[in-house]
């Protein structure tokens, strides 16, 4: 098999291990609390410490990448994370745990913005690129998904610190495997200096308002604490704009957001990740609170959605070749968005059974809008910003995940205090807010729809039809998407 297969591999390999992490944690919560006597604060910071440094920092990651290598990163990143994962699993106290998880933060933030970047240095075919970046978005989405069950699993039947030492090996696999087969690429245009301005502000902005979204249920909304952070992050955002359109070697080139492919791919894909993250953390409460599945079962009733999404996700590319790329996401977006309705059907007596058709029809959907939307958003700039494009990419998801989360709990949270005030039980006041929270979600979804379908029109059918095109052809083509 050529090297450059190889190094997808290595490449999936550290994506599912990062994508994993973000929560493998939440059905061990539990778990970990009776271990390390840790209060409800304290557990919120076990799984949002690691979100905190990784969304904080991937701006920065995937200009390191473009200036330093994006293979040197990889291993850079990668070598943290999995020291961080073993740290995690020895940690014997809350503090420790936190701080580790800090430090696994990190290390993804280093790794995630390369593994794209190196899939789009290393296949110049464009149609084996759109292969190969179908593999990387199905393997994120099932790492997603498999990361209740083996929480779950793990936090059932083993010690909870097995859900980061299952890290250590794969990820030292992954080195190796890193090392003999991914081949350095860089921004060979960039000044080899760093844009200290940049990177400063853009990672006080979303430190700043990933803290905010985090504390801001606990600490109250208009508490001067998160006022503060939601101003911090606002004036951090205007600095930053400043600082990229007067630097002559910019982090971020502020233009790109003239592509319309570009901005409102990333837009659907914030609008995806808005409602998905949000609802996929209430689910499981759902399941387990109120049908009283155990945290393997939790786990289980995902899997099917992981399948359907990886099969859906190698179907993407001839379905796009076929339908458009514009069809082909808000065609995926809707059925997401009829999966997540018939969510809001299903009352306390669902059974394993009745969750299925939801279940189904949202992994088919996730499995083929993204391909095809992450293929487009890659192409909108140069390949040797690719490293930059896919940092703000995953930034803009995992900002917009966590601020789906918060936003859709602040929504069931309402419905559910009403529902308690009018003499409900704590069960259907629960089920009550659940619904509205899907109801909201659904309508996230379906803006996706329309802003899928309008951003990406015109582009080429699939990455098929260009295929003997070169990369210089591709910046070319991507120079007249920005000019228009």
């Amino acid at each position: 098999m050529p090297r450059r297969w190889w190094a997808l591999v290595a490449v999936s390999l550290a994506t599912f291990m990062t994508y994993l992490d973000n929560n493998v944690t939440n059905v061990a919560i539990p778990t970990i609390q009776r271990d390390l006597h840790l209060s409800v604060a304290g557990l919120e910071w076990v799984v949002s410490s690691y979100i905190l440094v990784f969304a904080g920092l991937l701006l920065a990651g995937g200009r390191l990448a473009d200036v330093y290598g994006r293979r040197r990163l990889f291993v850079v990143g990668l070598s943290v994370f999995t020291l961080a994962s073993l740290g995690a699993g020895l940690a014997g106290s809350g503090g420790e745990l936190i701080g580790f998880r800090l430090a696994q933060g990190l290390g993804a933030a280093l790794l995630v913005p390369t593994t794209l970047a190196i899939l789009v240095a290393g296949f110049d075919n464009l149609r084996e690129r759109a292969t190969a970046i179908g593999v990387w978005t199905a393997i994120g989405a099932a790492a997603l998904a498999a990361g209740p069950l083996i929480g779950g699993f793990i936090s059932q039947h083993f010690h909870w610190g097995w859900i980061f030492f299952i890290n250590v090996p794969v990820g030292v696999i992954t080195l190796i495997l890193a090392l003999v087969t991914v081949t350095e690429s860089r921004d060979t245009t960039a000044v080899r200096r760093l844009d200290l301005p940049g990177l400063v502000t853009s990672a006080v902005m979303l430190f700043a308002l990933t803290y905010a979204l985090i504390e801001g249920h606990d600490k109250g909304w208009t508490s001067g604490l998160i006022l503060g952070s939601f101003a911090v992050s606002a004036v951090a955002a205007g600095l930053f704009a400043l600082a990229e359109s007067r630097s002559a070697a910019p982090m971020v080139n502020l233009s790109l957001f003239r592509s319309r492919v570009f901005s409102g791919g990333t837009v659907t894909m914030m609008l995806w990740a808005f409602g998905v993250f949000g609802i996929y953390f209430f689910t499981s409460l759902y399941l387990q609170n109120i049908l009283g599945f155990s945290p393997t079962k939790a786990g289980l009733a995902f899997v099917p959605m992981a399948v359907l999404l990886i099969a859906s996700a190698a179907i993407a590319p001839p379905i796009a070749a076929r339908l458009a790329p514009h069809r082909t996401v808000a065609l995926g977006m809707l059925i997401m968005a009829v999966g997540l309705a018939l969510f809001g059907r299903l009352g306390a007596g669902a059974s394993f059974a009745s969750l299925m058709p939801g279940f189904l029809l949202f992994g088919a959907g996730a499995g083929l809008m993204q391909v095809p939307l992450t293929n487009a958003v890659l192409h909108a700039m140069p390949p040797a910003r690719s490293g930059v494009a896919a940092a703000l990419l995953n930034a803009s998801r995992e900002v917009a995940g966590l601020l789906g989360i918060t936003l859709i709990g602040a929504v069931l949270r309402s419905r559910q205090g009403a529902a308690l005030r009018h003499g409900h039980g704590a069960s259907a006041s629960f089920l009550a807010g659940y619904h509205a929270g899907l109801a909201f979600t659904v309508a996230l979804v379906a803006v996706g729809v329309i802003v899928s379908y309008v951003a990406l029109r015109k582009l080429p059918r699939s990455a098929g039809e260009q295929q003997e095109t070169t990369a210089e052809q591709v910046e070319e083509a991507a120079a007249a998407e920005l000019a228009r």
